[in-house]
C-alpha cells in the first residue's frame, strides 16, 4: 500500500486563543467562515466537540452545482491546544492552536486524498484557513 502523503497549512490570527477556539468550533461561526472562496458557502453546521463526538459541515457551491458534507469523528480534543479527527474514509486531520503574545498560530496537518492533486488540496485548505483568520480578526 502506498504511504499516505500529509499536507500542512498554517496561519497566525491576531486574536487570543480562546476567541480563535470559539470561532473555530461554534456552528454559527463555522457557517460564516468555512469556505475557500465567495462562490461557496456552508449552509449548515453541526458540532459535538468531544472525543467520540461528530461534526458535519455542509459545503455547497452557491449556484447549486455541487455540494458535499465534510464530516468526521473527534479522536482528541485538548481545550485551546489540539483537535484531531478521523473522516469517514479513514483520513485524519490535526489542528494545533498555539498562543503567541496575544496572537494564535494555527497549524492543520491532514492526510491527502487520492482524487485531487495534493497542491490543489493544500490551496483549498489554506484558502479556508485564511478566510477563518480574516473572519476571527474582524469579530
Amino acid at each position: 500500500m502506498e504511504p499516505v502523503s500529509r499536507i500542512t497549512v498554517e496561519a497566525t490570527a491576531n486574536a487570543p486563543v480562546a476567541d480563535v477556539w470559539k470561532a473555530w468550533n461554534t456552528p454559527g461561526d463555522i457557517m460564516k467562515w468555512n469556505t475557500p472562496d465567495p462562490s461557496w458557502h456552508t449552509p449548515s453546521s453541526e458540532n459535538d466537540l468531544r472525543v467520540g463526538g461528530k461534526f458535519k459541515n455542509r459545503m455547497e457551491a452557491k449556484d447549486g452545482s455541487f455540494g458535499f458534507d465534510f464530516e468526521g469523528i473527534y479522536d482528541k480534543v485538548e481545550l485551546h491546544k489540539e483537535i484531531t479527527y478521523t473522516m469517514p474514509n479513514g483520513r485524519t486531520a490535526t489542528t494545533l492552536f498555539t498562543s503567541q503574545d496575544g496572537n494564535t498560530y494555527i497549524e492543520t496537518t491532514f492526510d491527502a486524498e487520492t482524487e485531487n492533486d495534493p497542491e490543489f488540496q493544500k490551496q483549498g485548505w489554506q484558502a479556508i484557513l485564511d478566510n477563518f483568520v480574516n473572519y476571527v480578526e474582524s469579530k
